[in-house]
């Protein structure tokens, strides 16, 4: 097991192998979590205040006589049920962070460490030497960098946050640049890809042993072509109306138009030889 080793422009030049206290280090997710909720506790300010009813300014005397108002007796304005009175059962100021045993502190971090080793999420860092901060240039060092480090969040360890590397870095987006000093477990677990100074992780996993390899930078990527505008389609063509055809003459007698019959009663016919004598 080993974490790739990057030179000043990104490029993997060596194979860190990992320290013995690393690599076997068994990956326990209880430990890590009971390492991670302590530690997520232990940054709660707990600065949180309220002032009791013996805290609370004025209220020196009985607001009215005990007896013979009417009214519930009272024996100070400052009581809790007063409006501007003291808080019953507030918060304090207290510290929320709980106590983890040295060895399981030591244990979950080293496991951190191996999980992101595993995964490849992790590499290590040589000494840039940049002369001024450019993030152009860390973004390409990025870029060279193998492809377990394209994941966002990006956490960089760095000795001297205010180096050329953290100002160089720190202005991209999804990558968080810290202090060595500070680094904790959950700050390892929260980072979906780890970037470390060589130094600072030979001081915190124990020296390695790097295997030096053939650098193979990664080509320019090429510019993106524009498409293409299609081309309007032809608009469809209407259909060819069929062509009339002309009436054939009919005879006159066809066209001619029938004579409507009359609605008046036809009269009867005359009876044969006449009308009779009288």
């Amino acid at each position: 097991m080993s974490v790739p080793l990057l030179n000043a422009e990104g490029v993997t030049v060596g194979r860190a192998a990992l320290a013995e206290a690393i690599a076997g280090q068994p990956i326990k997710q209880h430990l890590i979590h009971e390492t991670v909720v302590a530690e997520l506790a232990a940054r709660r300010a707990g600065t949180h205040s309220t002032r009791t009813r013996g805290r609370v300014r004025g209220g020196g005397s009985k607001p009215w006589r005990q007896k013979g108002t009417g009214r519930a007796r009272q024996g100070s304005i400052r009581a809790p049920q007063w409006t501007g009175g003291g808080v019953v059962f507030g918060p304090t100021p207290r510290s929320y962070g709980g106590k983890v045993n040295r060895k399981v502190r030591q244990q979950a971090f080293r496991a951190a460490l191996r999980a992101h080793a595993e995964r490849g999420s992790a590499a290590l860092m040589d000494p840039t030497g940049w002369d001024a901060p450019s993030t152009k240039r860390a973004a390409e060092y990025l870029r060279q960098a193998p492809d377990g480090l394209a994941a966002r969040p990006l956490l960089l360890v760095l000795e001297d946050t205010d180096s050329v590397e953290a100002r160089s870095f720190r202005n991209i987006a999804g990558v968080y640049v810290l202090a060595a000093a500070e680094l904790e477990t959950v700050d390892v677990v929260a980072a979906r890809a780890l970037l470390v100074e060589r130094a600072v992780w030979e001081r915190l996993a124990g020296a390695t042993d790097v295997e030096a390899v053939t650098p193979a930078p990664k080509g320019k990527p090429k510019p993106a072509r524009k498409k293409a505008a299609p081309a309007p389609e032809p608009e469809p063509e209407a259909p060819a109306q069929p062509e009339e055809q002309p009436a054939e003459e009919q005879p006159a007698e066809e066209q001619a138009p029938k004579p409507r019959r009359s609605r008046a009663k036809k009269a009867e016919p005359e009876a044969e030889g006449g009308e009779e004598a009288s």
